[in-house]
């Protein structure tokens, strides 16, 4: 249940957004969502890409596997030229795989020295690719733990796979040199007792949790600048949505006055036909000119009130006033 309820926490976000995409996506492909709504949806990925590049909402972990390389690094600083063994094969042991293969290529180092270790060569092989690791069978584990730095276990065995009999010679040949286990094992795959052993630092599911709890606390210090920034984006959105709203009538209004103009162009043709190319062009921009003036303000008027009581009175008007 701890596991359980750690992978809801890490993974809740995510989820979410990733049902809300595909709500979106399933409206738009059956034709349920119009323009109004999948704009909505596109802002809204917008903003959040905004928030994750100018906050510090999004960092921290995603994943269950993450926590564990995330603890693993918060507690030795760097995993950059460490020894590490990764214990176990499946869905735990290929996520941590890819997070660590991730952090190397996000840290821009060289990473860890990867060896995984499995009673299931075929899937140690897949894990083993996505970080380019060494594999080794469950009977060679003793002479990687040997040479260790971390230990990163998530087997799915019943029993405890590692115990202080088994550490505590391997210990004893290492000069003192300390290793750090990560039991990511449900049921435990290392007996707590290894905890005695001289040189050997265990966290277990309750150190994930802590360290998961205070990346959250961290995340919350985000909130107020998010709200800000979603507050300033709504603003936008909607500005943006009355703007829309208030283009057609402008358009239509634009149109119609240059309808007019060109119909008076054509109509003093005859009186016109003395000038030559060039001042015939500057009738022509003179004309532009003066109803592009006379149409700036009602322009900024429309666009500015659209969407409000005050926008539609003013859109009937005109629409009136212009046969529109």
């Amino acid at each position: 249940s701890v596991a359980a309820g750690l992978e809801s926490v890490v993974l809740g976000e995510s989820q979410v957004l990733g049902q809300v995409r595909t709500a979106w996506e399933r409206a738009r492909d059956e034709g349920a969502a119009g323009s109004r709504l999948s704009g909505l949806f596109r802002h809204a990925l917008e903003v959040g890409k905004r928030v994750r590049s100018e906050t510090a909402i999004g960092r921290g972990v995603t994943s269950l596997s993450q926590a564990a390389v995330g603890l693993a690094t918060d507690r030795l600083g760097t995993l950059e030229g460490r020894k590490l063994v990764l214990l176990g094969a499946g869905e735990m042991g290929e996520g941590m795989a890819a997070d660590l293969a991730a952090s190397t290529e996000a840290s821009a180092g060289d990473g860890p020295d990867v060896v995984v270790a499995s009673r299931t060569r075929q899937r140690a092989v897949k894990v083993a690719e996505k970080v380019g690791a060494e594999v080794v069978d469950i009977a060679q584990l003793p002479a990687a733990l040997a040479v260790a730095d971390v230990l990163l276990s998530s087997t799915g065995s019943p029993t405890v796979v590692l115990g202080p009999a088994d550490l505590t010679p391997i210990m004893a040949a290492r000069s003192a040199r300390p290793l750090l286990i990560v039991d990511m094992g449900m049921p435990r795959d290392i007996d707590p007792a290894v905890r005695a052993v001289p040189g050997v630092t265990l966290l277990d599911l309750d150190h994930l949790q802590a360290f998961v709890e205070a990346g959250l606390d961290e995340r919350r210090k985000e909130v107020g600048r998010v709200r800000s920034i979603v507050d300033e984006e709504v603003v936008r959105f909607q500005e943006a949505v009355a703007e829309r709203q208030a283009a057609p009538l402008v358009t239509a209004l634009r149109d119609r006055a240059d309808d007019l103009r060109l119909a008076e162009l054509a109509r003093y043709r005859n009186r016109l036909e003395g000038l030559d190319a060039r001042q015939h062009e500057a009738v022509a921009a003179l004309t532009r000119s003066i109803l592009a003036k006379l149409l700036h303000e009602p322009t900024v008027r429309l666009k500015e009130s659209a969407g409000s009581a005050r926008g539609e009175r003013l859109a009937e008007a005109i629409q009136e006033l212009f046969d529109l």
